[in-house]
């Protein structure tokens, strides 16, 4: 589960990346656009995931 979310988070992050820095949307891109369902479920598993990974942070060993 922790791999699978970091995972989603990490594909997250390099989507917003690409939106910043080209106005492109790799995930809408691919699926169909923004407004299709597929990219919108992608986006809420992204979503999920990076607050699933906000319960790992004090697992974290320094």
């Amino acid at each position: 589960m922790n791999v699978l979310a970091l995972v989603l988070v990490i594909i997250g992050g390099i989507n917003w990346l690409l939106v910043g820095l080209f106005n492109w949307d790799l995930v809408g891109g691919l699926f169909g656009g923004m407004d299709a369902a597929f990219p919108r479920i992608v986006y809420v598993l992204v979503g999920l995931a990076a607050l699933y990974c906000l319960t790992l942070i004090p697992k974290v060993k320094r």
